[in-house]
């Protein structure tokens, strides 16, 4: 990319303005609805309104959902659940009647533009009804091509990414050998009909399987060494794109290279049990506004520059009635009483109360100020890799050169410090951007010293 690092770090805080967060079309939200406390769907419809968010994900086709989006411009997934895949499998009519009771009486007020059939069918092990996805894909189709809404809604499927055999380097990425023939037609489908291939890459399940700082920070999108792919020799400096492009290079292998990837699910849990390993506010809020600084600035993938992803977030609220570890139950990025769990960025400031008892908002308190630098004990070798991080990606360098104004004195510590005090001043000056794979903090304390001018400050 032409792009220095800088230019784009000034872009990304330019995207991070309260201005910027109207709706964007990449950035979606799943709304799961295993919870009793939910609130009603027109509330949530105009929460949906006062955000970023352009698109929801649905897991069923709840109707009062889906009317209460009409006519709001947001984008709609709506589901079909792994036990109604029989049915349609061996029925066209049942698939038309599904069209008809789900689609046609809402299309196009309610912008509804993909149905996914089934939930990570492909790794479920069921082998009858991996048989049946694909005729009940086909079936679906029909009945969409029958309403005349053929190549206005697509018809898909979601995926684990237990559907690749490898993933590790990304450019090895290859579908399972147990079902390639499946999943050959069922891509011959999705070309013919042109629909995406939709997959759930969670980058927090891998740290939970390699809990290094290191591998915190790559999948965090914080500063790290990267990790470069041998095949290819791109270097990858997240967990997010080496795994979307793992899937990339497994569709490519199968001669499938058009089909476009949509994220359908991505998030982090901001609590969880005792015994579990990245749950954390700090984590979720460094994941999930990373992933979305990431998908505005339209950098892409290496496999796929210059564009962004579709990607649904894992979620919209908590879901305190799924089974499982505690994180299952805390991926929200809202609460029920619409407030934030954490910001993100997402909330556009220009949103009016909706009635004139409303409250306004209070106005944030000024951020004290704050610079970035190293914990004390440091190893050089880790001091070292954050500088070459910072220094090695554009950003302005030059007062620690020779000659500088920071040279002297000419230790790695010192060094290290004002690099790693220039990335969080020109990436947000989020806390998550003084992180360093947990090797850096904030510091009240200016450690600016004669000529040597940290940036910083309120």
């Amino acid at each position: 990319m032409a792009i220095t690092m800088l230019s784009y770090m000034l872009f990304i805080l330019v995207l991070q303005s309260p201005y910027f967060a109207r709706s964007q079309s990449f950035i979606g939200v799943n709304y799961g609805q295993l919870s009793d406390n939910l609130p009603a769907p027109a509330v949530t419809a105009k929460l949906l309104q006062s955000t970023a968010i352009g698109k929801v994900r649905l897991y069923n086709a709840d109707v009062a959902i889906i009317k209460s989006l009409a006519n709001t411009g947001i984008g709609i997934v709506i589901g079909v659940a792994n036990g109604e895949i029989p049915g349609l499998a061996s029925d066209p009519n049942v698939a038309g009647q599904w069209v008809g009771s789900n689609v046609l009486p809402f299309y196009p007020g309610s912008k509804i533009e993909v149905i996914t059939v089934g939930n990570e069918v492909m790794t479920s092990g069921d082998q009858g009804l991996m048989a049946q996805l694909l005729p009940a894909m086909q079936n679906v189709q029909n009945a969409l091509n029958a309403a005349s809404l053929g190549g206005k809604v697509k018809v898909s499927t979601v995926h684990s990414m237990s559907v690749l055999a490898n993933s590790d380097p990304p450019s090895s990425g290859s579908f399972n050998s147990g079902f390639s023939d499946t999943m050959r037609a069922l891509l011959q489908f999705q070309r013919t009909t042109g629909s995406p291939f939709m997959i759930n890459p969670y980058p927090f399940f891998a740290y939970q399987s390699d809990p290094r700082p290191e591998t915190l920070a790559f999948c965090l999108f914080q500063p790290n060494a990267g990790r470069v792919d041998s095949a290819s020799g791109i270097k990858y400096m997240n967990m997010f794109d080496a795994q979307v492009d793992a899937v990339k290079s497994a569709l490519n292998s199968m001669g499938f290279k058009e089909i476009e990837i949509v994220v359908a699910e991505t998030g982090w849990p901001y609590k969880g049990d005792p015994n579990e390993v990245g749950p954390s506010v700090d984590n979720a809020k460094a994941y999930n506004g990373n992933l979305i600084s990431h998908l505005r600035s339209k950098v892409g993938t290496p496999q796929m520059p210059g564009k962004s992803v579709d990607t649904y977030i894992f979620a919209l609220y908590d879901e305190n009635l799924k089974p499982g570890p505690g994180s299952e139950r805390a991926f929200g990025l809202f609460k029920q009483d619409l407030s934030m769990i954490y910001d993100v960025g997402l909330l556009k400031t220009s949103q009016t109360p909706t009635t004139p008892t409303t409250p306004s908002p209070a106005t944030p308190a000024p951020k004290a100020a704050a610079w970035c630098v190293p914990k004390p004990g440091v190893s050089d070798a880790q001091l070292q890799s954050n500088l070459d991080y910072v220094c090695g990606h554009g950003l302005d360098c030059s007062p620690i050169q020779p000659g500088g104004a920071c040279y002297e004195p000419a230790t790695i510590l010192a060094h290290a410090a004002y690099a790693m005090n220039l990335y969080y001043q020109s990436s947000g000056k989020n806390p998550w951007n003084c992180d360093f794979a947990r090797t850096a903090t904030l510091s009240s304390t200016n450690p600016s010293y004669n000529g040597c001018i940290y940036p910083g400050g309120n």
